[in-house]
């Protein structure tokens, strides 16, 4: 279980404080939890914060009790905290099936990196020896950090970051598909920030972040519904003026 409590983080800019994340307090032990809101709501930043990647200015972040306000993003990933950045880091020198294997800590057979990278819509064949350098496209680096995320085998919480951006269609079902299995084992929970609805489609809970706060926050079947209606009550004014247009 993670426990956010009272979480703010600000910055310093052209002298002034901003703060992004404003006394934000959750509770995260369902199996799948999808945050969505605007841009530049503060989404990414808050799971920057639970990665370790930023240290709050204020408040605490508990894990299964424990503080781990103060860990780096290593420490918390011998903790069990894994994340997938929305922008993949490159690895010039080391393939793909370096980086499988060292995100496993352990040497792995064929099969299973056939296994993880067909998770992501890649063919081992094609790929099990290519270097994770500049020589990828975005959507092939983001689907092969997707698949060293899912090697992690004492990652309790996977923190994904905009998993969508980047990746085709075919491969975002094949994502979707990695998703509902992870959340059927139910051996790991799944963290996602997301605008996707098929993703909020399978999460057990929404958060909604706006403004640096936590606007909404409940069950899927509760939060969706309210989100989608949103959605078409913010459509309608464009969709009349184009109707007014052509007219």
């Amino acid at each position: 279980m993670l426990e956010l409590q009272n979480i703010s983080y600000g910055v310093e800019q052209d002298g002034d404080s901003k703060n992004i994340l404003r006394d934000i307090s959750l509770t995260i032990d369902e199996r799948f939890v999808a945050i969505t809101g605007p841009n530049g709501g503060g989404k990414s930043t808050l799971a920057k914060v639970i990665a370790g990647i930023l240290t709050p200015t204020q408040g605490r972040i508990l894990l299964d009790g424990e503080d781990i306000t103060g860990l780096d993003i290593t420490q918390r990933a011998q903790k069990g905290i894994s994340f997938a950045f929305q922008q993949p880091v490159r690895f010039k020198g080391l393939t793909v099936l370096d980086l499988l294997e060292l995100s496993a800590e352990e040497k792995l057979p064929r099969d299973k990196v056939c296994s993880l990278l067909g998770e992501v819509g890649l063919c081992s064949k094609e790929y099990i020896n290519r270097e994770a350098d500049s020589s990828l496209s975005g959507g092939e680096s983001k689907r092969i950090e997707i698949a060293t995320v899912l090697a992690r085998k004492n990652a309790s919480m996977l923190v994904f970051d905009e998993p969508e951006a980047g990746i085709d269609l075919w491969s975002f079902s094949n994502l979707i598909e990695a998703f509902e299995r992870l959340k059927a084992e139910g051996s790991r929970s799944l963290l996602v920030i997301s605008h996707q609805e098929r993703i909020m489609e399978i999460a057990d809970n929404i958060v909604v972040i706006a403004g640096g706060k936590v606007r909404t926050c409940g069950k899927k079947d509760d939060v969706l519904p309210t989100l989608l209606a949103d959605e078409k009550t913010e459509r309608c004014p464009m969709d009349k003026a184009k109707r007014e247009v052509r007219a």
